[in-house]
């Protein structure tokens, strides 16, 4: 039952870590992604961890956001 517990609780802050740093980084959070290979925002939470620095999707954002208002686009 312990190890039940500890799997539990060990979920729960991996959750809690991924949150963060979706929050951090500007990435869309799904709980789903939690665990999936697949999702390319959980591979960069893996980088993230790891010590490699992920891609900062607020500068990227904010970059295409200055590119549309040079071009005259409202928004």
């Amino acid at each position: 039952m312990a190890i039940i517990k500890t799997n539990i609780k060990q979920v729960f802050e991996d959750l809690d870590s991924y949150r963060n740093f979706c929050r951090e980084f500007g990435y869309r959070f799904n709980e789903a992604d939690l665990y999936n290979t697949r999702s390319g925002n959980y591979k960069q939470f893996q980088r993230f961890l790891a010590g490699q620095r992920p891609r900062n999707q607020w500068e990227i954002d904010y970059a295409k956001y200055k590119e549309r208002q040079a071009k005259g686009f409202r928004g």
